[in-house]
Order: C-alpha cells, then sequence, then structure tokens
C-alpha cells in the first residue's frame, strides 16, 4: 500500500510498466472531467472506474481485495477513511472470490487507517485487503475515480 499526494505519483515510475502507464495517463487527462463508469486506459490492463458513493461506517464493513489488479484511488470530491490490512493471509472471506470481477471480500485485522480527500491517492496492491469508502466525519458523499491496473 502506498499513499501520498497526487503532486508526488511521478516517484512511484518503475514499480510495475502498467503502473507507469497509469501515471503517464494521470499526468496528460483531467480524472476530474470523466464521466461516471468505466474509461479504457490500455484495454484490460489499465482502466479507470469513476463513481459516486455514499460512505459507510468502518465499524462492521468488509475489506475487499483482488488478485489481478491494483486500486489506485483517487478522491475527485469529497473525503474518505480507508482501512489496510497488510497480511491478507489472515483474512476471512465472507464470501467466495469473483475472477470476472476481481474482488472477494472477508474480515481482516485492521493494521493501518488513514483519510483521503482530494489531491491525495491511495494505492493498494493485489492481496492488500483494504476497506475504501468509509465515513470520515467530513463528508457522507464522495465522486472517487479508481484506475484498475493489472499486476499479474
Amino acid at each position: 500500500m502506498i499513499t501520498d499526494t497526487l503532486a508526488n505519483l511521478a516517484r512511484y515510475r518503475g514499480l510495475h510498466k502498467n503502473l507507469d502507464t497509469a501515471i503517464h495517463w494521470l499526468e496528460t487527462h483531467d480524472v476530474t472531467a470523466l464521466p461516471l463508469g468505466r474509461t479504457v486506459i490500455d484495454g484490460d490492463a489499465v482502466f479507470v472506474n469513476v463513481m459516486e458513493a455514499e460512505l459507510r461506517d468502518a465499524e462492521g464493513a468488509a475489506f475487499e481485495y483482488h488478485r489481478r489488479y491494483a486500486d489506485l484511488q483517487i478522491d475527485l470530491t469529497g473525503a474518505e477513511r480507508w482501512d489496510w490490512a497488510a497480511d491478507g493471509t489472515r483474512l476471512v472471506p465472507n464470501a467466495p472470490y469473483d475472477p470476472d470481477s476481481d474482488a472477494g471480500l472477508g474480515t481482516a485485522p485492521e493494521q493501518a487507517s488513514g483519510m483521503l480527500r482530494e489531491g491525495r491517492f491511495a494505492l493498494f496492491l493485489p492481496g492488500e485487503p483494504h476497506k475504501p469508502s468509509c465515513q470520515c466525519g467530513v463528508c457522507t458523499h464522495l465522486r472517487k475515480a479508481v484506475v484498475k491496473i493489472e499486476m499479474g
């Protein structure tokens, strides 16, 4: 997991070729102008989903995890709390993993948390359980972009 300001995103070049593609695209496009839904950047290797979400209470909410894709989460408006569990082997699934959506849900011991807001990002790698879109006391609704980056 990496969290930083968008101004520092270019520092993470070289970690993975698809992350480099995402960074270049974000530097040359206005993600805030995208419509809701999926925008293709590089086929199934890199794409962005723009969504609006009502924030949920972190207490009792499930962690999500992915096996193929990293999530580069960017709040476009509003703010949210995220939780993270470093050790995906300690995740107890709540439902079967869905390979078509590359998503599973479960419970895990929280090891870190933080807050996203405009101008910041969080990058959750495959196998890292994370709990996004949680209430942080600042707002109850947000618009966000999640860049999906194939890592496998």
